[in-house]
């Protein structure tokens, strides 16, 4: 059964549709955690004894087919791909920014769909920037994937194999990717239980062998998806809620959610999932010249967060074709700042812009209609 969700008098679906499932398409091992992959290969007649080295093949070796896991035995290889596909994710367009330290790729998915991934390299470390959805239900005016619509979750084998592309790219150069983000296109919390499936995949030590705080899942504020968070009392991966704005009225003009659920019942939301988990949030805030961006508005975020534990991410606004705001200037970034730190003791920083030349940076990713 479905469940609708209504923003603004439109309905999208339900925080709880986490797959698509495609009938009659052959099983992604992508989509299997470890202990799923040892109960295929008993499906199969294999030993289970094999599972950790398939699946180092998988997230180590980031091998693309069955037939390059030499050192598994021929039968088993066979009786898997008999079974199952590695749901590699082949590249549309691949594109570097003029630094070189960022990288876009335009994936292709098995229904003729598209997403974008990122690579981006900053000191010590290189991230990957994942998707969770074809488009977004969420319809924030500044972000190129909402202004483009939904269409569809991703599943579990198609969030995963991102960060395996990134690594594999990154195997070249004998690196391994260090953090992932989950601030690609779409909501992350729409598309939840795909989502927190990847994440333990994602974290599993004989694989991409992520710690938990080194993934930082982003949203826009979904409140069913915050309290369930608290709930369940996950990996502590880092959650970061997207503000932008410190009234309902303020931020229902540019975040659509936002008539959903209001601000203060994200805020409540939000005290709640740091007095249950013990962890703080990081509140992102993009700033927009003559919009959101004054030191009133930087009291206003004081107010707001109080005396929750908090970190404030500033995010200068990128250009979109579907948006005219202008970014905020450095030097009005740095005021802002200084009230949240000053002020209200407040950590804060300005987030390294990466890839803005290529539109890769926060907010700018999206897929042309197809041909």
């Amino acid at each position: 059964m479905l469940y609708d969700l209504c923003l603004g008098g439109v309905s999208y679906p339900a925080l709880h549709l986490a797959l698509i499932i495609v009938p009659d398409a052959p099983l992604n091992i992508y989509d299997l955690t470890r202990s799923e992959l040892s109960d295929l290969l008993v499906s199969i007649g294999v030993n289970p004894a094999h599972t950790a080295r398939v699946w180092r093949y998988l997230y180590w070796e980031c091998a693309e087919t069955f037939a390059a896991m030499e050192e598994v035995p021929a039968r088993a290889r066979q009786a898997l791909a008999s079974r199952a596909t590695i749901g590699v994710l082949p590249t549309a367009i691949e594109t570097d920014s003029g630094d070189g330290f960022t990288r876009k790729y335009l994936l292709g998915l098995t229904d003729n769909e598209r997403i974008e991934t990122v690579l981006m390299r900053f000191t010590g470390r290189v991230t990957a920037c994942v998707s969770s959805q074809v488009g977004c239900a969420m319809g924030c005016v500044f972000c190129a994937t909402g202004q483009m619509g939904y269409t569809r979750h991703l599943t579990v084998g198609e969030i995963v194999a991102q960060p395996v592309h990134v690594q594999r790219a990154l195997r070249a150069e004998n690196r391994r990717l260090r953090n992932i983000v989950l601030m690609g296109m779409g909501e992350p919390l729409h598309n939840f239980d795909a989502v927190m499936k990847a994440i333990d995949i994602f974290t599993d030590g004989t694989g991409l062998g992520l710690a938990a705080d080194r993934i930082t899942l982003s949203t826009v504020g979904v409140v069913p998806g915050i309290l369930r968070l608290a709930r369940e009392q996950r990996k502590p991966f880092h959650l970061a809620v997207s503000l932008h704005a410190a009234t309902q009225a303020e931020r229902a003009a540019i975040v659509p959610a936002a008539r959903k659920w209001q601000l203060d019942e994200l805020m409540a939301a939000c005290r709640t999932y740091s007095e249950t988990t013990g962890r703080r949030i990081f509140y992102e805030w993009t700033l927009i010249e003559g919009k959101n961006d004054s030191p009133e508005h930087a009291r206003a975020v004081g107010r707001l967060l109080g005396d929750l534990p908090a970190q404030v991410n500033l995010i200068p606004l990128n250009p979109t074709q579907g948006y005219d705001g202008t970014p905020t200037r450095s030097e009005a970034a740095r005021k802002f700042q200084d009230v949240l730190i000053h002020e209200f003791g407040i950590p804060s920083t300005v987030r390294q812009r990466r890839g803005i030349d290529i539109a890769a940076g926060c907010g700018q990713l999206a897929v042309a209609e197809k041909s």
